[in-house]
């Protein structure tokens, strides 16, 4: 009986430290592709009539090659559908930076930070998931 319960704890433990690792490893992804896309809005928004375009190019490749690499890791806990929702945003949000059409893109990134809000509050432990 008593191996009974030391496994149990075991593996209680077990899920509890890999719930703590993933849920920060899930904070910290969103939170750093947030501010890169907000560091995009700013960059947007502040020379709304002379924009670079080649600068704010450059920064939507950046972002979309460090959220490749998040999105290889993040897909191994979180559900298909959410991560795919945030590249279809991301790729969109390129697009119309490609295009040069600047108020879409706005739309695109406002998408793409909520469903990232929406993925790190859907990961997280509190009770509104849990019941």
């Amino acid at each position: 009986m008593l191996k009974e319960v030391i496994i149990c704890i075991i593996i209680v433990i077990s899920i509890c430290i890999g719930n703590f690792i993933t849920e920060n490893y899930t904070k910290e992804s969103v939170e750093e592709t947030s501010t890169y896309l907000e560091e995009l809005r700013s960059e947007i928004i502040k020379n709304e009539d002379e924009i670079n375009s080649n600068c704010v190019k450059k920064k939507i490749d950046e972002i979309h090659e460090k959220w490749d690499i998040r999105y290889e890791r993040l897909a191994y806990y979180i559900e298909h559908d959410e991560l795919e929702k945030v590249e279809t945003e991301l790729r969109g949000l390129k697009g119309y930076i490609e295009k040069e059409e600047y108020t879409e893109a706005l739309s695109e990134l406002d998408k793409s930070v909520f469903i990232l809000e929406h993925i790190k509050e859907k990961t997280s432990v509190n009770l509104k998931n849990i019941f």
